[in-house]
């Protein structure tokens, strides 16, 4: 359903997307999980025909998006990150707007604008203008627009950002529940519960580049049973990495002026013979130890945790 190949996108010396590829099948949630600025929401757009990439190939439902956006764009619902609706109308005369923008009309619009309302538990608020809305309320709403015209691909883009805990576990079930009558669907998201919970696969993107992607039993695998040691206080980077050659299998992943990042296992056992080492390069206040998950796979990539 879709298929994105070698995408570049450049904007001025920024390096927005370097070479990301992969496919989503139909029924298939595809989690693009990375911090703000990673490359998800250009992503997004190159799929929406919003942006144009600098080279490579996108294919929705088979068609491309880049020589034929307008085709694609009939295969394609969105639920962008700001909600993207006229809050001085009531929710039913929102989506009879979007509805006919889509090309519906008449009884089929009345009896689709009926039916999201009722899915989305919105039809007892149907008529009162959005406005008054609670922001779990909008999301919903805004989802509902993004989906009907109920399309073969579905791509949201971090659609739970500000909502509290209830609310967005009910709107990952809505989505699970989308995904489930044959939508493809790809999930952004920088929350790793929501992935984890969520998606069929799992892309760690960072820098415009997907540095791994499986379900979450492989990545999980590739993090093997090797913890993160962050070690946080002031450290003296010129002077150049602690001389750790006694202690096998200890792995630098980040140092700076304030924090230095080790990957090992049996981090309990070596902790204390890691600190002897540092005190050359700077001094220690805290020590955080993280057990293995995918949380320690992504600072291992990319050097940084996922809300950096």
């Amino acid at each position: 359903m879709i298929r994105i190949s070698h995408l570049n996108k450049s904007f001025g010396e920024v390096k927005a997307l370097r070479g990301i590829s992969f496919h989503v099948e139909a029924g298939e949630i595809y989690g693009l999980l990375g911090p703000n600025g990673a490359g998800k929401t250009t992503t997004i757009g190159v799929l929406c025909g919003l942006v144009i990439p600098d080279s490579g190939e996108a294919f929705l439902n088979g068609v491309d998006v880049i020589r034929a956006p307008v085709e694609a764009r009939r295969h394609l619902g969105v639920v962008p990150q700001e909600v993207t609706l006229y809050k001085e109308l009531s929710a039913r005369d929102n989506l009879g707007f979007f509805g006919q923008l889509y090309g519906l009309r008449g009884r089929e619009l009345k009896a689709r604008v009926d039916g999201v309302l009722t899915r989305m538990s919105l039809a007892d608020r149907s008529r009162e203008p959005v406005e008054r809305f609670s922001g779990g309320m909008l999301r919903r709403l805004n989802i509902a627009a993004g989906i009907l015209h109920r399309p073969k691909v579905l791509l949201l883009d971090e659609p739970t950002v500000g909502l509290d805990p209830q609310t967005r576990a009910a709107i990952l079930d809505l989505i699970r529940s989308i995904a489930k009558e044959g939508t493809a669907v790809v999930y952004t998201t920088h929350y790793m519960d929501e992935a984890e919970r969520l998606c069929d696969r799992i892309a760690i993107i960072d820098h415009g580049a997907i540095l791994a992607e499986g379900t979450l039993a492989q990545l999980k695998q590739a993090a093997g049973e090797r913890e993160i040691v962050a070690l946080r206080g002031t450290f003296r980077p010129d002077a150049g990495p602690p001389d750790l050659s006694s202690l096998p299998g200890v792995e630098i992943i980040k140092m700076t002026e304030e924090e230095i990042l080790f990957s090992l296992a049996n981090a309990e056992r070596q902790v204390s013979s890691i600190l002897e080492k540092i005190g050359a390069v700077g001094e220690v206040r805290e020590v955080a130890i993280r057990q293995p998950s995918l949380e320690n796979l992504f600072i291992k990539l990319t050097g940084r945790e996922l809300r950096d």
